[in-house]
This record gives C-alpha cells, structure tokens and sequence, in this order.
C-alpha cells in the first residue's frame, strides 16, 4: 500500500480511537507529508472539521501556489465542503481511500480540474462499514443529514 495512504488511514484510526470518525487525511507535497489530520468533528465539537479541512488546518498557511503543488490523500470521498477547499486552494490530485460508503463531490472536483484516484481500499472500507453499522446517528450528523 501507498505510504501516504497508509499515513490517512492512520489518521482515521486514530480519531476512532479518540470517539471520532474513522476518517483521515494527509497533504503531500514534494514526496513528503506536510499535513496531516482526522475528523476531529466530536472531539472538538466542531461543525467543519472533516478530515481534509483537519488536514488542510494543519498544514497551515501557504501560498496559494504551494497548494498547487499538492496532492491531498483521504479515506473517503470528499463532501461539498471539502471538495470547495480543495478546488479553493487548487489542489490538483486527490487520492480517495473509497466511495463506496458515501460518493462525495467526485464529479464536481473533476469538473473543475482535480485528478482523482479512487482506490476502493478494503481497510477503509471496513473502517466506515463498521462505524456507520454501529453509529448511524452521529455518521447522519456528519454529513449533514
């Protein structure tokens, strides 16, 4: 498996293990992490922090031509509001761990440009199959329904 998406689905253990939601991110740039993050939605009782924008957070603040040269690896597919981060600050590639436990805005970022790449991982599978099993309630809640 890919070293970075090994890293996101680190990333994603460790927020189940803090009460959280099983998914994770990492943005790369020039063949290293320089971010990395997890839905931390619970933990901090926040409304925005989804994986990516944990990740894209703690990053912290780049030129917007640095974000150009990034891939940004999650373990789920994106939703609208990280899927508008990630057109935001144009980031050109996005390696989804799955989709086939929610389809985020895959059609709508490659609409504007972003290469994705869709790896349908059996870990990252298992990990949201058996989070949205045992917590509909709070999955319902974490993508605004």
């Amino acid at each position: 498996m890919d070293e970075f998406m090994q890293a996101a689905i680190d990333e994603a253990r460790q927020g189940l293990a803090e009460g959280g939601i099983p998914i994770g991110s990492v943005v790369v740039h020039d063949g290293r992490i320089v971010g990395r993050g997890h839905n931390r939605r619970v933990q901090q009782g926040s409304t925005i922090l989804h994986g990516e924008m944990d990740a894209l957070e703690r990053t912290g603040r780049k030129p917007a031509s640095f974000y150009k040269e990034c891939t940004l690896y999650t373990t789920l597919s994106p939703c609208p509001m990280c899927a508008g981060a990630i057109v935001l600050y144009k980031i050109p590639r996005v390696v989804i761990g799955e989709n086939r436990s929610f389809m985020g805005e895959e059609a709508w970022l490659a609409g504007h440009g972003v290469t994705l790449d869709v790896l349908q991982d059996e870990t990252c599978i298992g990990l949201m199959h058996e989070f949205m099993t045992r917590h509909p309630g709070l999955w319902a809640e974490d993508i605004g329904e």
